[in-house]
């Protein structure tokens, strides 16, 4: 009796590094078996005190952002760990997080199976997106709530005629995605500080969603 062909998975996996440090990321990986990525330009928050979790003394970062079938990922996670010493301090981080589905690059995948991310997540992935100009105000609030330290990232089109959408809401100029990692005991506590302080359910002032956090490396309490 032959095994049934096992179910592919896949997972995102997201670097916070130093400027510069995205193409060797990149490339470095495509060596362990990821096909390629998106490099985003971003900044780490301003104020020292809560820069310690994710360790953002360096204010210029660059957000490397891959798919790959996960038993890959995970490889190039561990060697990416090693290559990039994440465990000092100012090198960056990285984590995973569970891919449902996606459309590109020659794929078509959905999991069909209820995904509830990692069994036990200690750590959820907050995106938050706000009109540019409005980054300082969602870690503000993130931060009386009881975050450490968040990333933001200039969100723009790659040409002045294109438009680019996530959820269904324009990611232009002027535009700037906030994206925080917090502990799962805070995580509630964070994404509605920013709701009630941004306005965010009233249309057109922004978007929050959540990804459970499988793996990290580099966090430091």
């Amino acid at each position: 009796m032959m095994d049934s062909p096992k179910t592919m998975e896949f997972e995102l996996i997201s670097f916070v590094v130093n400027h510069g440090v995205g193409t060797k990321v990149l490339k470095f990986a495509k060596q362990h078996g990821i096909s390629g990525g998106t490099i985003c330009l971003g900044r780490g928050t301003v104020n020292n005190p809560i820069l310690k979790l994710l360790d953002l003394t360096d204010t210029r970062k660059e957000i490397v952002m891959m798919i790959g079938e996960k038993d890959a990922a995970q490889n190039a996670l561990v060697a990416l760990n090693e290559k990039l010493a994440l465990h000092k301090p100012n090198h960056g981080i990285a984590f995973t997080s569970s891919v449902r589905g996606f459309v590109g690059h020659h794929h078509i995948y959905r999991n069909e199976e209820e995904r509830r991310g990692a069994e036990n997540p200690m750590y959820n992935a907050i995106y938050t997106v706000v009109d540019r100009g409005m980054a300082e105000d969602v870690m503000e609030a993130a931060t009386k709530a009881g975050s450490r330290g968040g990333t933001i990232i200039n969100a723009r089109g790659s040409g002045i005629h294109e438009t680019h959408t996530l959820f269904s809401m324009a990611i232009e100029p002027e535009k700037e995605i906030v994206m925080i990692l917090a502990e799962t005991s805070t995580t509630e506590a964070i994404v509605t500080a920013i709701r009630q302080e941004l306005h965010i359910d009233n249309p057109g002032h922004g978007i929050i969603f959540v990804l459970d956090v499988n793996q990290t490396y580099g966090l430091r309490q």
